[in-house]
């Protein structure tokens, strides 16, 4: 596993906000930078007994997929759908994903884009759109200018390791690649799981390179220590 470093954090402006992320262009370059975020892998983890064939490295299959907000993601093959962004690595799945276009924002702007598509193995916890709307357009814009801060916040979405829902249940708790926010906390299992709090609206969803769980906050770096 590589790892991932964003050059100057400070996060001090983002720490108390309540962000919550999405995803949404395939497009960005990939950025890296000294920071104190180390870079872990990360992996999702699949609630379904059909992840037998997965089991012990986090990979999942279209079938464990589960959430509420699953149905809003396009059907067959149309971008965006699971089939679309199955082999696709995740920055790049993610990019078609209509649930993630300000995650996918974020990740652009800090440049990032190469980076998650570069791994292994990770696990991604990406916020919906509608986390960051609680934020306001001009509080978006302003962190998307400002990359040495958003990227921290960004890495505390990114797990070193792959894991699908059942492996993050068994956990209890991840690192992610910003190490300095502390590990994140998995409570529940199944539809019932929480990540630090969040909850899980499409989860399981299998890219070329990582498990994806779509949740409704933004997490906040710091707030397990």
């Amino acid at each position: 596993m590589t790892k991932l470093r964003v050059a100057g954090i400070g996060v001090a402006a983002v720490a108390a906000l309540s962000l919550t992320a999405c995803s949404g262009s395939d497009t960005a370059s990939s950025g890296s930078s000294s920071a104190p975020a180390p870079a872990p892998s990360s992996s999702m983890a699949a609630p379904s007994s059909s992840m037998a064939s997965g089991a012990g490295n986090g990979v999942t299959t279209n079938a464990d997929v589960f959430g509420p907000a699953c149905s809003q993601l396009p059907q067959g093959s149309a971008p965006g759908s699971l089939d679309s962004m199955g082999p696709q690595p995740v920055a790049s799945a993610a990019s078609t994903n209509p649930l993630l276009t300000k995650l996918v924002a974020a990740v652009k702007a800090t440049n990032l884009v190469d980076t998650l598509n570069s791994q292994e193995a990770i696990t991604v916890f990406a916020p919906a759109d509608p986390a960051f709307a609680a934020l306001g357009d001009a509080k978006f814009a302003e962190l998307a200018g400002k990359p040495a801060e958003l990227a921290p916040i960004l890495q505390y979405h990114v797990v070193g390791k792959r894991y699908d829902a059942k492996g993050l249940a068994s956990a209890g708790s991840v690192d992610t690649l910003n190490t300095a926010g502390g590990p994140v906390k998995i409570e529940g299992s199944g539809e019932n799981m929480t990540i630090n709090g969040a909850k899980i609206l499409c989860g399981n969803i299998p890219t070329k390179n990582a498990t994806v769980f779509v949740i409704d906050k933004v997490l906040t770096p710091g707030t397990n220590k």
